[in-house]
């Protein structure tokens, strides 16, 4: 090839390149709405199957969106996981393994929440939040504007890389408490604002919802109390509906201020809860627990016009977003991140497994994510394996279930699937080290 035709070559993929993102960002960059639901079981949608529980707006995006029945995050507690959504990195990788920081003995509750050591452990994992890319920090670096809404563990909403938001520091939310089950009203005026201003935005929605207290307005109590088995299921159940119209409010508000083909929604719970029939905690195998009860969730990513709508059948984790996202608006994938693109077939269909670890609620070691461990966990195809800590999880031992046959994992198949056992437990060894 001569000097003037590899020049002439070098243009044209030059062109295409430019006419691609062109084509996918269209004339602006895409906004981007991530929507977290707290503490909900991956049954508890009706486009899941729940007999009873009805969720038309999350049904409606499960439509709209490529949806992953099959979604996981890493861990069964709310400060971890969210933290995970956040950066893109399992808890041993950002080091925020556990909501709260060691105890300290004879101080509980509010004794201990007001300690000099509970908030010099708190302000450490803050610290480790700070170590770490965030996505709120890689988009502003694209001239992203963010608000963070609902639950937040990591201090002040700017410790996370938002430029807005409603928490100012204490434990796990405290003025952001109030999106949802009081108001919506940050969020459109923050899009309002944004929108007039012409920069994209990034909104974080993770309301106290359907997590406790169960305190759900009558008019979905009232629908549920036939139907449920208890008094607390029928409240729980009641969480879900609600925290599904407020889903609803947001869609909405995007179709009515014309945003909605220009704005990624995604969607994830950051736990898994079983509500335990007899009183207002949560049942085994749910909340803290490494079964699917406490890691499973439905998982959707939507851009109309960009990423066709389909039910998919492969794993997808939560540590899959961050990259997603950042794929989708052109920006460079920081180093160590495992997660892949979910909006990319090919990659989804060549998975074969995913991993995942549950930590105790309250660190051991703050710096340390090895010495907070409880069980570690592998799904590849329709086999799972759970590894206890012994150090910890005293008197267990390993658990092999198959998912398709046994979803809520009653039967225990290490001794009758040993060879199975064995493999997986080389391959978790292998992600884990």
């Amino acid at each position: 090839m001569n000097h003037r035709a590899a020049i002439g070559k070098f243009l044209l993929i030059l062109l295409a390149g430019l006419s691609s993102m062109q084509r996918s960002f269209g004339a602006e960059p895409p906004n981007i709405l991530m929507i977290v639901s707290d503490d909900q079981a991956w049954t508890d949608y009706s486009f899941m199957g729940h007999p009873h529980i009805q969720t038309p707006h999350i049904d409606r995006l499960a439509r709209e969106s490529i949806t992953f029945r099959r979604g996981y995050v890493p861990s069964s507690l709310c400060c971890p996981s969210l933290a995970t959504i956040l950066t893109g990195r399992y808890p041993h990788q950002h080091k925020i393994t556990s909501n709260d920081p060691p105890l300290v003995s004879g101080l509980s509750g509010k004794s201990f929440y007001e300690s000099d050591a509970f908030l010099a452990g708190r302000q450490r994992m803050n610290e480790h939040m700070r170590a770490v890319q965030t996505l709120p920090r890689l988009l502003s670096e694209h001239g992203y504007v963010s608000l963070q809404t609902g639950k937040w563990w990591q201090g002040h909403y700017s410790e996370g890389g938002f430029t807005h938001g409603m928490t100012r520091g204490q434990r796990h939310g405290d003025d952001g408490l109030k999106i949802g089950r009081e108001t919506l009203k940050p969020i459109e005026n923050f899009i309002d604002e944004a929108t007039s201003d012409k920069k994209p935005w990034m909104v974080w929605y993770a309301p106290l919802l359907p997590h406790d207290p169960h305190t759900p307005p009558k008019e979905y109590l009232d629908r549920m109390r036939p139907l449920a088995p208890t008094e607390h299921v029928a409240k729980y159940w009641a969480m879900v509906e609600w925290f599904d119209a407020t889903v609803g409010q947001l869609l909405e508000g995007l179709d009515r201020r014309g945003l909605s083909d220009n704005t990624i929604v995604v969607y994830v719970t950051d736990n898994g809860w079983i509500q335990d029939p007899k009183s207002t905690r949560y049942a085994p195998k749910s909340k803290q627990s490494p079964y699917d009860g406490g890691v499973r969730t439905p998982i959707m990513i939507r851009w109309p016009g960009h990423w066709a709508s389909r039910q998919s059948p492969d794993l997808a984790h939560s540590i899959d977003l961050v990259p997603t996202l950042l794929t989708a608006i052109g920006a460079k994938i920081p180093e160590g991140l495992q997660g892949i693109d979910l909006s990319d077939e090919d990659q989804t269909r060549q998975r074969s497994a995913i991993y995942g670890e549950c930590f105790t609620h309250n660190a051991n070691n703050l710096d340390e994510p090895r010495e907070n461990l409880r069980w570690r966990w592998i799904v590849r195809g329709e086999w799972k394996l759970i590894v206890p800590n012994e150090s910890i999880e005293k008197g267990s031992s390993e658990e092999l279930y198959h998912l398709s046959s046994d979803p809520l994992e009653n039967h225990n198949l290490r001794e009758e699937q040993s060879a199975m056992a064995r493999d997986l437990l080389r391959e978790l060894d292998q992600w884990w080290k």
